[in-house]
């Protein structure tokens, strides 16, 4: 090693000191280069704030090569920047493709807007669950069954994106499922994934609906093998039966304020219009009693009462103003209508009673 070179320890200790600045500026390609460079490292985090720094930090590498190679004259600072230059364009490359990639289509990120993004659901977790429905949006024509009851097997859980499906059972309605809820969660949590089924109710589209749906071998499992989604499908179905639940309920209702529990059985044969008619048939096909044929002996007796009056006739059941907005029919589930039917609410003293 030559005595003459300085050590390391000297530079730093002891830097040689400038003899004397130089009077001329540097070129506008090297002022240029700083001040783009300056601008590049101002960006934020995330994949668009690192597409805004390297696509800062690729021109202004390139002015300082500019630099190097016209004004300054030096191979080193020439080599450098313009490995600098390839190194910015190689990331630029690969963050448009994951931008590229992690694009979904408009109906899947309105949906995850308006489901997953409240919960704070990462991106990544959310294309899984898109990967396992293969991204597609199925679509309903208005009067187009989903569901027939009885016939349609559980195969498959959707999830309603636009329109509005009506469900109903024996022709009669029950509820409206309406965009971001579920189409079948009833019948999805009612079945082990061994276990088949059909439809106990039909799906209808009252106006044209589009749907995505997850096949059911697929996302059990999806659910199997992720812990997260699985809990995030958990809570999305008890919501979204729990809202069923409610709109059934809201039916329900009596005058003195006491609703009705819509989990008891055979709730809907209780009050279904079938009930009211058989039993008017009954009474009409009822003999009656023959009268006693008084003698001579007519005269020491009291004079026979009155027949009681006939009791009074029972009221035709009108549908109500906003049974048409509803959807319902004329037997709307009021319990004034059907207080005097057998079996109903009224025949019993509390609610806890009616339970056992």
């Amino acid at each position: 090693m030559s005595t003459s070179s300085p050590s390391w320890d000297q530079a730093v200790l002891q830097p040689p000191a400038c003899d004397a600045w130089k009077v001329h500026m540097e070129g506008a390609a090297y002022h240029l280069a700083s001040c783009i460079v300056l601008l590049g490292y101002m960006g934020g985090s995330g994949i668009f704030g690192s597409l805004y720094i390297f696509g800062l930090l690729a021109p202004g590498y390139f002015c300082y090569a500019l630099w190097g190679w016209l004004s300054a004259c030096g191979l080193d600072i020439l080599v450098w920047n313009a490995l600098l230059v390839l190194t910015c364009v190689l990331q630029l490359a690969h963050l448009a493709y994951r931008l590229r990639r992690d694009t979904v289509p408009e109906e899947f990120e309105l949906l995850y807007k308006a489901m997953y993004l409240p919960l704070q659901v990462p991106l990544e977790v959310y294309r899984e669950i898109v990967k396992c429905c293969e991204e597609q949006v199925q679509s309903l024509g208005r009067d187009q069954n989903y569901a027939v009851e009885g016939k349609t097997p559980i195969d498959r859980l959707s999830l309603l994106l636009s329109g509005r499906i009506r469900v109903s059972q024996d022709g009669q309605f029950l509820h409206y499922i309406f965009p971001y809820q579920f189409l079948d969660s009833p019948e999805w949590e009612s079945l082990r994934p061994s276990e088949e089924g059909t439809f106990q109710v039909t799906l209808t589209a009252e106006t044209d609906c589009s749907y995505i749906t997850w096949p059911r071998r697929r996302l059990y499992l999806l659910l199997r093998k992720d812990r997260y989604i699985a809990r995030l499908f958990s809570s999305h179905l008890g919501y979204d039966i729990s809202e069923k639940l409610y709109s059934l309920n809201e039916k329900l209702f009596a005058k003195f304020g006491l609703r009705f529990d819509i989990r008891l059985p055979s709730l809907y044969h209780v009050l279904g219009p079938a009930s009211s008619e058989g039993e008017l048939e009954e009474a009409e096909e009822l003999p009656r009693s023959p009268q006693p044929d008084h003698g001579l002996d007519g005269a020491l007796e009291p004079p026979p009462q009155p027949p009681p009056p006939p009791p009074p006739a029972s009221r035709p059941r009108s549908s109500r103003a906003e049974s048409d907005l509803l959807g319902e029919d004329s037997t709307s589930l009021v319990l004034e209508d059907f207080a005097e039917l057998p079996g109903s609410f009224m025949d019993y003293v509390s609610e806890g009673e009616y339970m056992k």
